[in-house]
């Protein structure tokens, strides 16, 4: 990190190493948990092996961004075939909601997600925001299918930091500090997560690291789910303890509910890029619009210098390409309109590439920070408040409705070039995750920017009318978006995210080595190596 001081305010310049090997790698939003899945790979384990164990203990490190109360998007790609398999376990509105609870108070007219406020913010906060969690289904039918642990084996890392607890560093007691008052009004989430009424604070413990918290009932949970299977969460003692907990709270969600959720196999859809075809899951995630983003993108870069980084002509390119995909994203997609085809969302997102070259990117959320702010007595866990993802005015392509699943922001993407797995990426960020990806794909596709130089090159966002522009990009950038848009320069942080959270490996087809990229602005995304630790281990 250095510093530059002059006439103007002092900034600083952050960068953060790319890292290489020819052994697996996994990039995460926490080290902690990017750890427990190389290790995996350095026990022998796959791609998917690392990718499930490293979702199931984020869900621990950080609850505030996923968990398994939440739901996502997976997608495989075979490192010696190239089939590329992607895998839908997002939420599903409970059959017997009553979509009168959720009436409106607001007259916006819901352009840009400008949607009108329902009462009570019900769709937002509390039991009746639950939709049903797909997380825990989605991760056991990964294993299932492609794994070569037990899920016993994937749940062990989780379990063991739900033993020590959560770490209070400043950024935890940050997150916490924006979330008080909405954990504040449910007694269990209050109790885990505000002790003695307070935001914890943060003090040194004896071994000179983070306090903790303790997480006992969850880790309660998660031994339950390991001895008696994953099915234990949808069926059985434990769901019904779950339901027992969200109805008496007002939830709507019902034991047949939890039973009858069976995360699904999907299709992809593709596109040509750069020489590189991109692969997204079919569905009601932001594949389809990063799709439709990058093939208007396509039209437009053939007047655009690239024989220099990407200046004003491209940018104006990128905010062309992805405002006309949001068009027609919030006007024609959602469960009742083709599936092919609000507020911000806290997620992870997680990028795995094995010495095989199987790649896998998966992205699970809880949608808000803290998701619901409820967490069920019985299980010591946060739910989602997926309701969100739901146009709350009625007649609309994604309005509320029972039994069915909202339009997320979601965009796992790989490539493979050549037949074989090349890249996979995705990020955090709600609704600026597709046109991160946009970027990102770009400079790497149209640029020939390398992972790490892609990382570190300033962005824009165009998922809202006034397009934000990084305050480290060329000054001329912001003068000409402002010809034709609505201009904010801001700087770009840790919080507030303005640019989305994005981690990604590549693989040099050729010589096999692989190379990983975590966010550089977080201290706590990373990509870890699962080198081999034994004198014949070998990763997967």
């Amino acid at each position: 990190m250095t510093a530059f001081t002059g006439a103007q305010a002092p900034t600083w310049q952050i960068h953060k190493p790319a890292v290489t090997s020819e052994h697996g790698l996994v990039a995460a939003q926490n080290w902690l948990a990017a750890e427990a899945g190389a290790a995996v790979l350095a026990r022998g384990g796959n791609a998917i092996d690392a990718a499930v164990t490293t979702v199931l203990t984020l869900s621990v490190v950080e609850p505030w961004l996923s968990g398994i109360g939440g739901g996502g998007f997976l997608l495989r790609a075979d490192g010696a075939t190239g089939a590329v398999d992607a895998l839908d376990f997002s939420l599903v509105a409970p059959a017997d909601l009553d979509t009168t609870r959720y009436r409106l108070i607001g007259g916006r007219d819901g352009e840009w997600f400008d949607w009108p406020a329902v009462e009570d913010d019900r769709n937002i906060i509390g039991p009746e925001s639950i939709c049903v969690p797909g997380t825990i289904a989605g991760m056991a039918e990964a294993l299932n299918r492609f794994g070569t642990i037990s899920f016993a084996e994937a749940l062990a890392p989780s379990i063991a930091h739900a033993e020590r607890g959560l770490g209070i560093d400043w950024f935890a007691a940050l997150a916490l500090s924006i979330d008080q008052p909405g954990l504040a009004r449910y007694p269990e989430s209050a109790a885990l997560f505000l002790p003695s009424g307070q935001v914890p604070k943060v003090v040194s413990g004896a071994n000179g690291g983070p306090s903790h918290l303790p997480m006992r009932q969850k880790q309660r949970f998660l031994e339950a789910l390991s001895d008696q299977g994953p099915r234990a969460f949808y069926e059985g003692d434990l769901a019904e303890a779950l339901v027992r907990d969200l109805q008496a709270a007002g939830c709507a969600m019902s034991l047949a509910d939890l039973a009858n959720y069976e995360a699904r196999w999907t299709t992809t859809d593709s596109l040509d890029y750069g020489g590189v075809d991109i692969r997204t899951a079919s569905g009601l995630n932001g594949g389809a619009s990063l799709l439709r983003a990058l093939t208007h993108l396509g039209e437009l870069m053939p007047a655009v210098d690239r024989e220099t980084l990407p200046g004003p002509e491209a940018a104006h390119a990128y905010a062309r390409a992805i405002r006309g995909s949001y068009e027609h994203r919030l006007t024609k997609l959602g469960h009742a309109a083709d599936p092919k085809g609000a507020g911000p969302d806290c997620t992870t997102h997680v990028s795995v590439v094995d010495r095989d070259g199987t790649m896998v990117s998966v992205t699970n959320t809880l949608l808000s920070r803290f998701g619901s702010k409820f967490v069920a007595p019985s299980g010591g866990f946060l739910f989602n408040n997926g309701m969100m993802w739901f146009d709350p005015r009625p007649g609309q392509p994604n309005s509320i409705a029972p039994g069915k699943r909202p339009l997320t922001n979601m965009a796992p993407v790989v490539g493979l070039r050549d037949g074989k797995p090349a890249l996979a990426i995705g990020a955090a960020g709600g609704r600026q995750i597709f046109p991160a990806l946009v970027q990102l794909l770009s400079y790497q596709l149209d640029f020939g920017m390398d992972l790490e130089t892609a990382f570190h090159h300033p962005r824009l966002d165009a998922s809202q009318p006034t397009i934000i522009v990084d305050a480290a990009a060329d000054p001329r950038i912001a003068g000409r978006l402002a010809r034709d848009f609505p201009v904010s320069v801001v700087e770009n942080t840790l919080y507030p995210v303005a640019f989305a959270v994005p981690s990604a490996v590549r693989r040099d087809t050729r010589t096999g080595m692989n190379c990983g990229m975590a966010h550089p602005l977080s201290p706590w995304a990373s990509v870890e190596i699962g080198e081999p630790t034994g004198a014949d281990g070998g990763d997967g």
